[in-house]
């Protein structure tokens, strides 16, 4: 027998989300609450690699857990992890275990066509996709609100007349529905003006009746109250432009193939209870304590919504998980946005779970299965830039970002364990998209022809069966990325698009660089560029230090939005602009693209000359980029996910409330500084009986005025963003 061979950095195998609720509800009271301990002590476990595949990991001195995979390469079964100690399968050592693993992506493979590799008649191509276990499916035949077949397994997936391309018609990202993008911006024309999104008072949590033909869904009920006894209410006024907000911030997903007008089942709507109840839960302890216990019962109700068809719901819950997991995770010191991905992902559940709980007729509520697909006929791609990437848990990496001839965003990803360290040196690794070898360097300012390309629903392209791609020649980077502000056609990519504009370097900041966006002939409002990442091995802060001592320079800028500041923007490249006098001369072979994590900035890649001419005099306010006027609403929403409901009482009762209500006002956001106020007055709300004990839990009206504040925050501060980089 060949000994194991030792790797402490060995990541464990993922897990299903189903298999980890069972093991933590089979654990004793006394038991769960050591839990988050256990799994925390695991961090700096070895794992031991037997040649067979099988993982091992030492608990304690009588406790051996070991995880055999199976074809999928997930952990899919209990009976896969096994402990050696006496109360093994219901030990802490097995659950804790399973609790440090990964969660398995529940995202199937699309059926794939035709391809070089294999004859037509040779049947259907083996799955492989690494989950192993196909999602729920409704069948084409029959509706699919109406719940899983009673004679089909509802995980048995699309029926075998379902056309996947369908859900590619409509050009939306078929993951949308199930994992939100953090920071994403709604399209135009479906945001609602910065004033008149959200009630003025503490919303209830008490759903409408079941509506009828005609009567309002339950977004309208989110912030008018339940319908009197007489009939159901019309809502006008703020409410409708309320629930006109709903919708348009939960509206970015594939059209579902669930029939219109056609209420949930009775099982689904047992499902979206139990998933607000979970979700509700979490959002009350936050996120400093959702430790493994109330994640659990988040998982074991996102089964339940997958059995009942809910994919929508289903993935907007795993990303939370996910999302908690990264933030509470000690090694992602080096990741920015975390509380906003888990605002971003949290309101997404809520949403879509109050709205089918009240038995929204909405079919886009349901969701679709999202499936990798093939594009018809070959993808002629050019490379735009290099982005690193330092993720949870130790990961590292780098994202080579393409774009095609309609506009459509791609990735090829390589991330792994290793962290920043990882993440620098994988800029000019090599990357295989099966027999096509090049490195990450070369393929961001050249291109790609691939045929029988394999995409997954975020836009990420797949080495898989059929797959040939060859090298092309890439296209100046002023034709591959225009000067225009965020896309106007979000979502019609395969992957979330970076925004691009022009700027003049107005002066350094520390670690950050003010600029004027460039409108035409005319200088736009001063904004900030800050680092994408922060740590010494990657180049941001130097390239930005490098680029502020330069004021008056004009460069191209692609980066993100920082989603909790509006006008500051991340940088991820830079590039000279076409037909400017003072910008930058950067080498051929670097293609007229600087990738700021990777390249470093040099002084002959500025204007010859001493130094840059100084820029027009402009006033200190000029100067001085306006933060978001919600600055302070947005910091109490994540406060409460972070801290949970106790933090967020806390400014509401101290003298700073009655400020922050008033800053509000003055800006012009009156329902923002009565949102701001009924949060903070809800959740500092106890309500107790004659004795002095907690009389009821009022847990669900919280989380609805949490999440009323949410969504009139996401859909304001959306349309300051349209209105700041689409010009």
């Amino acid at each position: 027998m060949t000994p194991p061979r030792r790797d402490a950095g060995a990541p464990l195998p993922p897990v299903a989300p189903e298999v980890l609720a069972a093991a933590v509800e089979s654990l004793t009271t006394r038991l769960r609450g050591r839990l988050d301990q256990a799994v925390e002590s695991l961090a700096t476990t070895p794992v031991d690699l037997a040649e067979d595949g099988t993982y091992g990991i030492r608990c304690g001195p009588d406790a051996w857990v070991t995880l055999a995979l199976g074809p999928s390469g997930t952990i899919t079964s209990p009976n896969q992890a096994r402990c050696t100690c006496l109360l093994s399968p219901r030990c802490l050592h097995r659950t804790a275990t399973l609790a440090a693993s990964p969660l398995a992506a529940a995202i199937p493979p699309r059926e794939p066509g035709p391809s070089p590799d294999r004859a037509p008649s040779a049947g259907p191509a083996p799955d492989p996709s690494p989950e192993g276990a196909p999602s729920a499916g409704p069948a084409p035949d029959r509706d699919p609100s109406a719940g899983p077949a009673p004679d089909r397994d509802p995980s048995a997936g699309p029926g075998p007349d379902h056309d996947p391309s369908a859900d590619l018609d409509t050009g939306r990202d078929p993951s949308a529905a199930a994992v939100p993008s953090a920071g994403s911006v709604p399209p135009a024309g479906r945001v609602p003006s910065a004033e008149g999104a959200s009630p003025a008072g503490p919303v209830s949590s008490a759903g409408p009746a079941l509506p009828t033909e005609g009567a309002p869904s339950a977004a309208t009920a989110l912030f008018a109250g339940p319908a009197p006894a007489g009939g159901p209410a019309v809502p006008t006024g703020r409410a409708a432009r309320a629930a006109r907000a709903v919708r348009a911030v939960s509206s970015a997903g594939p059209v579902s193939s669930a029939v219109p007008g056609r209420r949930p089942s009775a099982a689904q709507v047992r499902a979206a209870g139990g998933l607000w109840a979970a979700a509700s839960a979490v959002l009350a302890v936050g996120a400093a304590a959702a430790g493994a216990v109330p994640q659990a019962e988040l998982l074991r109700a996102a089964h339940t919504a997958r059995l009942a068809g809910l994919h929508r719901a289903e993935g907007a819950a795993l990303a939370v998980v996910r999302h908690l997991r990264a933030t509470r995770d000690p090694q992602g010191a080096h990741r920015t946005h975390r509380a906003d991905e888990l605002v971003a992902a949290l309101r997404e559940l809520l949403l879509v779970t109050h709205r089918l709980k009240a038995a929204d007729p909405d079919p886009e509520l349901i969701g679709g299965v999202p499936h990798n697909h093939r594009p018809d006929g070959p993808l002629r791609l050019y490379g735009v830039c290099r982005e690193p990437v330092v993720g949870p848990g130790g990961a590292g990496g780098v994202v080579t970002h393409l774009v095609d001839d309609t506009g459509r965003w791609y990735t090829l990803r390589d991330v792994g364990p290793g962290g920043p360290a990882r993440a620098r040196r994988a800029g000019t690794a090599h990357v295989a998209v099966r027999s096509f070898l090049s490195d990450h360097e070369r393929l961001s300012r050249g291109g790609l022809v691939v045929t029988g390309a394999v995409v997954a629903p975020d836009g990420r392209l797949l080495a898989e069966r059929g797959v040939r791609a060859t090298f092309a020649a890439g296209r100046p980077w002023a034709d591959a990325v225009p000067a225009t502000a965020a896309p106007d056609r979000l979502g019609s990519g395969h992957a979330p698009p970076l925004t691009g504009c022009d700027v003049r370097i107005v002066a350094a900041d520390g670690d950050e660089v003010l600029v004027r966006v460039l409108t035409g002939d005319a200088l736009g409002p001063t904004v900030r560029l800050a680092p994408a990442h922060r740590h010494p091995a990657l180049a941001h802060t130097a390239n930005l230090r490098r680029l502020g001592a330069c004021p008056g320079l004009e460069v191209r800028v692609l980066g993100r939005v920082d989603p909790g500041r509006v006008t500051t923007l991340r940088p991820v490249a830079v590039g000279p602009v076409p037909g400017a006098a003072t910008t930058l001369r950067l080498p051929q072979e670097w293609q007229e693209r600087a990738d700021l994590g990777y390249d470093l900035l040099a002084d002959a890649h500025f204007p010859a000359g001493a130094h840059c001419p100084l820029p027009p005099r402009v006033t200190a306010a000029d100067a001085r980029p306006v933060d978001s006027p919600l600055r302070r609403l947005r910091d109490l929403v994540e406060l409460a996910v972070t801290g949970g409901r106790r933090a967020a009482a806390e400014p509401a009762g101290d003298g700073d409330r009655a400020g922050h209500v008033a800053a509000l006002r003055r800006g012009g956001f009156a329902t923002g500084a009565d949102l701001f106020a009924a949060l903070g007055a809800v959740a500092a709300r106890r309500p107790r009986d004659a004795f002095g004990r907690p009389a009821r839990d009022d847990q669900d009206q919280y989380a609805a005025q949490w999440l009323a504040t949410a969504v009139y925050l996401t859909g304001t501060e959306a349309a300051l963003a349209r209105g700041l980089w689409h010009r």
